[in-house]
């Protein structure tokens, strides 16, 4: 099975926080890396409310919904930061 138990978690950088090359609105705390030309599969779920996980350069966006498993995939075809 290509399923790993790994969770994840990122939040924005609030923009006080900053450094001069960040980007507002669109920094995080931890940033993850990626495989190029490797298709990625992205399960996600929530405990509480609806949540959402995005790459919008990419064209990805993804719910996480309360008692409910959401699959995606997506394969980055460029290097980059999203």
């Amino acid at each position: 099975s290509d399923f790993i138990n790994v969770e994840f978690d990122t939040y924005m950088t609030p923009e006080n926080d900053l450094k001069n090359d960040g980007f507002r609105l669109l920094d995080v705390d931890n940033r993850t890396i990626l495989p190029m030309n490797t298709e990625v599969r992205v399960l996600t779920s929530a405990s509480d409310v609806l949540h959402s996980w995005a790459v919008p350069a990419l064209g990805v966006k993804i719910d996480a919904t309360p008692g409910r498993l959401n699959q995606g995939t997506f394969t980055m075809n460029r290097p980059g930061l999203f």
